[in-house]
């Protein structure tokens, strides 16, 4: 079992030293391990924190997210809480969040870095402010918009793009989790919690639930890209064609 100091969870989970502080003062994240003076997290600790970062993220108050970890850790055993716990807050990516200084991405995007892009980008969530600095949740994410960038793309508009990006695949992600739930999970009742027999069966469901999104929505975007790319230098060919002719007459 891998195991984090503050920092190295905060970093890991995508959130901040100060959020997992108040987590543990609310009782929503069992106490650190001590060794000495060192406080240590465990795996445990990282698939509660996810989970606790879902909830509030789905809009809980803290107080909701209590009373929902009491009642299900209610009667079970500490297997069946950390079985389907640890399935419900695995992460979806084995992308880990990087951090990026200001110097960093000045570099990358020079004068087009305005406050203005830099708000719209934190409040889409492309980047997270961290001390004097920033996280990037998804590296990949901020490669692609540079790579745009370099092509000669505005950078607001790459941003823009990023918005509609991401609420369009919530959506098509949204249908295909909404068929296991509507089949798999909603049959159950919406009071339902699974019994101590049932957690591996769910806790397999819930693990084997994200790889097949991720290989569905890769396989469909590789399909598009296929299709538009190949319309549109055949779209640029033509105009070229065309102008070749009137040029010529």
């Amino acid at each position: 079992m891998a195991e984090y100091r503050i920092d190295d969870l905060a970093r890991v989970s995508g959130t901040t030293v100060r959020n997992i502080r108040v987590y543990q003062d609310r009782g929503l994240l069992p106490p650190p391990i001590r060794r000495g003076r060192t406080a240590i997290y465990t795996d445990a600790h990282l698939s509660r924190l996810r989970l606790v970062t879902n909830m509030l993220g789905r809009g809980y108050a803290f107080a909701q997210i209590a009373e929902m970890l009491a009642a299900w850790e209610s009667g079970r055993s500490l297997a069946d809480v950390l079985g389907l716990e640890e399935a419900m807050g695995a992460p979806w990516s084995s992308e880990l969040p990087a951090p990026i200084t200001i110097r960093e991405l000045r570099r990358m995007f020079g004068n087009q870095l305005t406050p203005a892009n830099t708000r719209k980008a934190l409040e889409l969530g492309l980047l997270q402010r961290q001390g004097v600095g920033f996280v990037a949740p998804s590296p990949q994410l901020l490669e692609a918009g540079y790579e745009l960038v370099k092509l000669g793309v505005p950078l607001d508009e790459v941003i823009e793009l990023a918005g509609v990006l991401q609420r369009e695949v919530d959506h098509v992600a949204g249908l295909m989790v909404g068929l296991v739930r509507r089949y798999v999970l909603d049959p159950k009742g919406e009071d339902w919690l699974p019994s101590g027999d049932e957690v591996p069966y769910y806790a397999d469901v819930l693990r084997r639930l994200p790889p097949v999104v991720i290989s569905a929505l890769t396989a469909a975007v590789a399909r598009s890209t296929a299709r538009v790319i190949p319309d549109m230098l055949g779209d640029r060919l033509e105009a070229l064609i065309k102008s070749s002719r009137l040029s010529s007459d």
